[in-house]
């Protein structure tokens, strides 16, 4: 989930008094090479110094601890248990209950061990594939494959290793065979493509796939064929996958070690590596520096995978998907480096750069011609990251929807695009528009700014509490919108899943809590509850010989509804509760062994409006109770409880197709719910049409999603509560803003 950056500068002060021995120590250090086990050391000295005399609920690094990290790390080095040989767990188990003491030494043998054995272990992996692959499965035997990872131990020795591989490809091969044959009959298989749950997966169409369905009849082949065929799309896809598992560094393996004992804090602490803290804050802002393409990793270069609309590489025309980068300049006259064969961080990280400023590239084009082209840098904006908006006409009546994925901010740059000047832009046009109504949807949004969803409540509802925080030593705070001028006044709905977590909860829940509008979605909210902040590492230490060390997202303080309750765990239970394919499945932070418990504190002091709503949830209630495409998604999200706990397949062609068909009979029946259509019309702003016109992609994008916003009946319910909230005239704005405020 991402998280919340708050209080930054008081933070830090008390950081820096913690680590200020530390600090000290370090700075006396000689100059050393850069990724070292001394650099691991003073990685494992520092976050864990910083863990326990700053987070708001250290865990007691004991035996306990130690047992839960050496489970955990070892699942993360193999969850799927088809490297390490029992005898390995054998040899680790002696460090079961001492990698507490291990923390405190700055002692790295464990890591070292399992570092050397799990590369020793991929290495003769490829040996085991290879052999596999390389001779006929027999599908008339009764073999099954367990999938049950957990619950299964370690192979013995290297033969049962080897039957563990063999089962494991075979079930790969089986799968494509299947699929092949299917295409043989003249079947669409990406119709009946079933995901992890059983239920059809919607693709998006893309022109090579219109391409695909227009080509001639497919061509007959025997059993023989597709088996070797299948097998050799097996070879290949493990051979791209090793390919990039043999660029793993040191460093890469010791963050997962160091992940295991951070995360056992709670599920959102973290360390990131130099290069991960980029990618977060690229997530955070939406936005990076760099050329707008997609890289993939290949035998003879780097592979342009993807454009990003509006990029400079898109808007170039000289680069397209497909071409080879052989080579990176960053001047017409330096030598370029040649970037064959290297780790691709290490080619995104010349290829990056400030805006303005020219990278060359060496392209090896599709038609294999070998071209210099040079390509200025720029701020590349994410689209999906932002806000975005659309009319919804329901009859004579007109309503809004505003999809927020993120709660973004670029926190180096406040001037720059954020999530509560983005709605604000939003609502403003849309009320231009005439609507009645706006539905907000924070469905899989995982939070972000904290700053930002304060000042967004403050668009809806008076001045005052929007959420309470506290800290690890028990002081309370109450954040309050003081300043933000009311935009919509008119009635609201906030949809939200199981995924809309942190930031989002903390909206949906002022919003809930002022009685200012309706909550519909899921039966709860994911229930992330804690605040955390981004600490950068250098920043801590006056001086050190290991160039960038990376930051730690570290928990700080709780965040408590204004009603006093706790988000944590329990999340934001919906006034309405639709149902969704998660209904009977445990999911969010209710099902983490290592999240902090709810509680609850004082509450602030506020006014709700003098909103009821109970007639407006009674009415959609008894729909939603007769409603034939509700019950149907009730029916699947059955079934898919159901069938979440299979972990057996058969490894017998006969027995598997069997079972397949009749996966597919019971799936065709739910292939309903996404045919679904309602009868409201979509329509992008008029500033957007206005882009639209300019930029084919995006016209291409809305296109879709208003399709998918045609076929959602949680949007059309979500617009019926706006015509009840309407019409039964059950929406009040109590007095003015500034003078019913809270004053704390």
């Amino acid at each position: 989930m991402n998280t919340f950056k708050l209080f930054m500068k008081r933070n830090y002060k008390v950081i820096l008094l913690l680590v200020g021995v530390s600090a000290l120590l370090w700075s006396f250090m000689p100059k050393q090479e850069k990724d070292t086990p001394e650099k691991d050391q003073l990685l494992l000295e520092l976050v864990t110094y910083i863990l326990e005399n700053t987070h708001y609920s250290p865990a007691k690094i004991d035996d306990k601890f130690s047992a839960t990290v050496y489970k955990e790390y070892l699942k993360a080095l193999d969850p799927m248990k088809r490297y390490f040989l029992q005898s390995d767990i054998d040899e680790f188990s002696k460090y079961e209950y001492l990698i507490d003491d291990m923390i405190q030494l700055k002692e790295l043998s464990f890591f070292n061990l399992t570092y050397d054995r799990i590369t020793q272990r991929m290495n003769e992996a490829k040996g085991i594939y290879t052999e596999v692959l390389d001779k006929p499965f027999d599908f008339k035997s009764d073999d099954v494959f367990n999938a049950d990872y957990d619950s299964i131990g370690y192979a013995k020795n290297a033969d049962e290793l080897k039957e563990r591989w063999s089962k494991q490809l075979k079930l790969n091969v089986l799968s494509t065979i299947t699929d092949n044959l299917k295409i043989q009959e003249g079947k669409n298989v990406e119709e009946e493509e079933l995901d992890e749950f059983g239920e059809p997966v919607v693709k998006e169409e893309k022109k090579d796939d219109k391409k695909k369905k227009d080509n001639k009849p497919v061509e007959k082949k025997p059993f023989e064929q597709l088996e070797k065929e299948a097998r050799e799309s097996a070879l290949k896809s493990l051979e791209e996958y090793f390919d990039v598992l043999k660029d793993l560094e040191r460093k890469d393996w010791f963050s997962i070690y160091l992940n295991s004992i951070v995360e056992r804090f709670d599920p959102h602490t973290f360390y990131f590596a130099p290069e991960d803290k980029e990618k977060f804050d690229a997530s955070m802002s939406g936005s990076f520096e760099g050329i707008g393409a997609v890289l993939r990793k290949k035998p003879e270069g780097v592979e342009i995978n993807e454009l990003v609309p509006g990029g400079p590489v898109w808007r170039g025309k000289e680069i397209e998907t497909g071409d080879i980068i052989l080579k990176v300049g960053q001047s017409k006259d330096e030598e370029p480096i040649d970037i064959v064969g290297m780790r691709l961080d290490n080619v995104v990280k010349l290829i990056k750069g400030k805006k303005n400023t020219t990278v060359y590239l060496t392209m090896k084009k599709i038609d294999g011609t070998i071209k210099v082209i040079p390509v200025m840098r720029e701020v590349i904006e994410m689209e999906e990251t932002y806000a975005k908006s659309s009319i919804i006409q329901d009859g004579d009546k007109k309503y809004g929807i505003i999809h927020l994925p993120k709660f973004y901010i670029d926190f180096e740059n406040k001037d720059s695009r954020n999530a509560f000047t983005d709605v604000e832009k939003e609502i403003k046009e849309l009320k231009q528009q005439n609507i009645d109504g706006i539905i907000m949807d924070l469905r899989n949004n995982g939070g972000g700014s904290l700053e930002t969803v304060i000042k967004m409540v403050g668009l809806f509802a008076k001045e005052g509490p929007v959420v309470q925080v506290k800290s690890s030593r028990g002081k309370q705070k109450v954040l309050d919108d003081k300043d933000t001028p009311i935009v919509w006044e008119g009635p609201l709905v906030v949809l939200v899943n199981n995924f809309s977590a942190s930031a989002s909860e903390i909206f949906a829940a002022a919003i809930q809590d002022y009685k200012r509008g309706v909550i519909i979605g899921s039966k709860h909210t994911y229930g992330k509850g804690t605040v955390q902040n981004l600490i950068t590492l250098n920043d801590l230490l006056k001086t050190q010989p290991f160039g960038e060390l990376g930051a730690l997202k570290v928990t700080l303080q709780k965040f408590y509804r204004i009603n006093g309750g706790s988000t944590q765990r329990e999340g934001v239970l919906s006034d309405i509760v639709l149902p969704d394919r998660y209904s009977y499945i445990d999911m969010g932070e209710r099902d983490m062994d290592n999240a902090m418990p709810w509680d609850k504190i004082d509450r602030a002091v506020y006014t709700p409006y003098a909103n009821d709503f109970s007639s407006v949830i009674k009415s959609s209630k008894d729909r939603i109770a007769v409603n034939e495409q509700f019950k149907l998604i009730d029916e699947n999200a059955k079934w898919i409880n159901e069938r979440k706990d299979e972990k057996q397949f058969s490894l017998n062609l006969d027995k598997y197709q069997i079972r397949q068909k009749e996966v597919e009979e019971k799936a065709k029946k739910f292939k309903a719910i996404s045919k679904y259509k309602s009868n409201l019309k979509f329509s992008s702003l008029p500033s957007e049409m206005a882009r639209v016109k300019k930029d084919t992609i995006l016209e291409s994008k809305r296109d879709r999603w208003h399709e998918m916003l045609n076929s959602d009946i949680y949007i059309e319910e979500g617009v019926k509560i706006l015509n009840d909230l309407d019409t039964k005239k059950t929406y009040k704005v109590s007095g003015d803003k500034n003078n019913v405020s809270s004053k704390l």
